[in-house]
């Protein structure tokens, strides 16, 4: 179970639908801030359901740091639209993340104690490696505005840290010594 929720997260980011739209003529800025609001509220959906579900006090650290990041991205991503006058425009893309996020969260809602702690964490890491990845070589690129792109450009770090809290959590859950990780 826990590998179908590994891939259905991978997938909502690894979608084709990001190839195909890049090939087309790139994406737009409103299809970018579209692909951005969705991504960070799938990873906030799944950590709230993570901080309800477990009893893993450093998976729930994990969940409440996604939680507040993700929704500060968010905050800082509508700010700068509404600043700018731009209206998030959907795409298949940005569809496609959405239903593949739900579907995760349905899976990962049947599951329960370590079985869910570990589908959550592992997800989280590929969820996360699929975001810099699709941040670094389609948003990024593809970004007109200058706020915009500076904005994908400074997220970064906090999605590489993220990675890396989540490897440390995924680590210590398969029985390895978890090494500190940065706040």
């Amino acid at each position: 179970m826990r590998q179908v929720v590994f891939a259905t997260m991978l997938l909502a980011l690894a979608n084709p639908a990001f190839a195909e739209e890049k090939k087309a003529a790139g994406l737009t800025d409103p299809q970018i801030a579209a692909i951005v609001v969705v991504a960070n509220q799938v990873d906030i959906d799944a950590g709230n359901l993570a901080v309800k579900k477990t009893t893993n006090p450093e998976v729930k650290k994990l969940a409440e740091r996604m939680v507040t990041d993700h929704t500060g991205v968010n905050k800082a991503a509508g700010e700068l639209v509404g600043k700018l006058g731009v209206t998030p425009e959907p795409t298949d893309a940005s569809r496609g993340l959405e239903s593949n996020g739900k579907a995760a969260r349905g899976k990962l809602e049947a599951l329960s104690g370590p079985e869910f702690d570990k589908a959550y964490v592992d997800g989280e890491v590929a969820y996360h490696e699929a975001v810099i990845g699709v941040l670094d070589k389609q948003l990024v690129p593809s970004a007109k505005n200058a706020e915009l792109k500076k904005m994908l450009v400074d997220v970064r770090p906090a999605f590489i840290a993220h990675l890396d809290h989540a490897k440390q959590v995924q680590k210590a859950l398969a029985g390895g010594k978890p090494e500190h990780t940065a706040h």
